[in-house]
């Protein structure tokens, strides 16, 4: 007679926030998988619901409490994790009948809660997970965390209170999840941390064995590794620092790819001085020339903040100006928002809002400008592109090196129906607008 086994407990999972908090649910995912548990697709088919939360912003902490008001009122078994964890008695006060909360990166706790709310039913046999874990991303590329946590401590930001100082991974681990994930499909590793030039300096001094060889554990070494295990590399939030310049050559060797996701935030020495974050906007400037000098296809992706307290007319002009002379490839902004706990709040000179929409619709003006003549000169030229979609009707949507998933821009092409999700093919460009490419694949 058959052995009919008892039905796994179904979890399902809502993940807000940044590339960060989606390794996380991976990571969660995988280890509830791994322990038996079943996924759910949707409210209706789950056991217990996860909602991992973010809480960098109001803005972002209100998007969380909605997200957790609708799993509860379609399911009514929630658990609520990530960086709102920290709010526990606020999000207790809003939603008395939450089952768990618990903080960022508190894997075991979320794991525990999951146990205790939907027990896995008796059984002597064991569900496996592939080796690369349960992702929410598509087969052909993956986020790489790198390290948890910061050491810096920007007047706007509230991350170490939320997740800590930098604790980095060794580097054989991660060179090992990132060996998995490509065995399993991935293409391009998206290296991620809150400071990914700081990996490595809580663990600088302790160097692991890799395939023979040590690797110390270091920006420029693990970028090194990593280029000789997927066929793209992107490194993104890195502070500009000096050793920084040494992962230029690895760029201009095609080890990783020739793009650098730098968080600037402003250019005027004071609005920084008053961010707390260093003031040496005229130093930068020369080093992207160097930079463009080594790896001349090099694209330099960056985000800023305008309307900071004590921003003046002056300030934001400079940072035009600073924008008109450093060409950044790929550009976002943020009006500058309150966030609680941050030390910024305290600063005199608060920009009113309409100054702030102002400001904001000139910098967006002024960087979509400069992309756009960016984009124009790649006319004619010929990149690789990795392919993220194909159509019913013979196109196909992808991405050039310069592009990261969902923040930067697209290559649309036509006559790709032969293509599949994750092919990098080369791709002849014919025509671009402010953000995308479009173009035709080679033979």
């Amino acid at each position: 007679m058959a052995t009919k086994l008892p039905e796994a407990p179904r979890v399902g999972m809502v993940s807000l926030g940044c590339p960060k908090n989606l390794v996380d649910s991976e990571r969660i995912l995988t280890k509830l998988r791994s322990d038996g548990y079943a996924m759910s697709p949707d409210y209706a088919g789950a056991d217990v619901v996860l909602v991992n939360t973010c809480g960098f912003l109001d803005s972002a902490k209100e998007e969380s409490l909605e997200a957790i008001g609708e799993a509860i009122a379609e399911n009514g078994r929630v658990i609520v994790t990530g960086c709102m964890g920290k709010e526990a008695e606020t999000i207790r006060a809003r939603f008395p009948n939450v089952l768990a909360v618990t903080g960022a990166h508190q894997y075991e706790e979320v794991v525990g809660a999951v146990h205790e709310a939907a027990p896995m039913p008796p059984s002597p046999f064991v569900n496996l997970v592939p080796d690369a874990g349960l992702k929410l991303t598509p087969r052909h590329y993956s986020y790489l965390k790198i390290s948890e946590g910061c050491n810096h401590r920007c007047a706007f930001c509230i991350i170490p209170a939320l997740r800590g100082d930098l604790v980095s991974r060794r580097p054989d681990a991660i060179l090992r999840e990132a060996e998995k994930l490509v065995e399993a499909g991935t293409k391009e590793l998206l290296v991620i941390s809150q400071d990914t030039s700081a990996y490595g300096v809580d663990i600088r001094k302790e160097p692991r064995l890799w395939k023979g060889r040590d690797v110390i554990p270091h920006m420029t070494d693990l970028a090194r590794e990593l280029g000789r295990i997927a066929p793209w590399v992107r490194l993104h939030y890195v502070y500009p620092y000096p050793h920084v310049d040494q992962v230029i050559p690895l760029m201009a060797e095609g080890l990783i790819l020739p793009y650098l996701d730098i968080p600037f935030q402003h250019a005027s020495p004071s609005v920084l001085r008053s961010m707390k974050r260093p003031a040496n906007e005229a130093k930068v400037l020369e080093r992207l020339k160097k930079w463009r000098e080594i790896a001349p296809d090099l694209t330099i992706r960056s985000t800023f903040v305008v309307g900071f307290p004590g921003e003046t007319e002056a300030d934001f002009q400079y940072l035009l100006d600073w924008l008109d002379e450093a060409q950044l490839d790929r550009v976002g902004a943020f009006r500058f928002e309150p966030v609680e706990g941050a030390a910024a709040n305290t600063l005199p000179g608060a920009v009113p809002e309409e100054v702030k929409e102002e400001r904001y619709a000139r910098i967006m003006a002024k960087t979509a400008a400069i992309s756009a003549a960016k984009l124009q000169a790649r006319i004619g030229r010929t990149l690789e592109v990795i392919i993220d979609e194909v159509g019913e009707e013979g196109g196909a949507t992808g991405r050039s090196q310069a592009d990261a998933p969902e923040i930067d821009g697209e290559v649309f092409l036509r006559d790709a129906g032969h293509l599949g999700q994750g092919d990098i093919v080369r791709v002849e460009i014919e025509d671009a607008d402010e953000h995308d490419l479009y173009g035709v694949p080679l033979a």
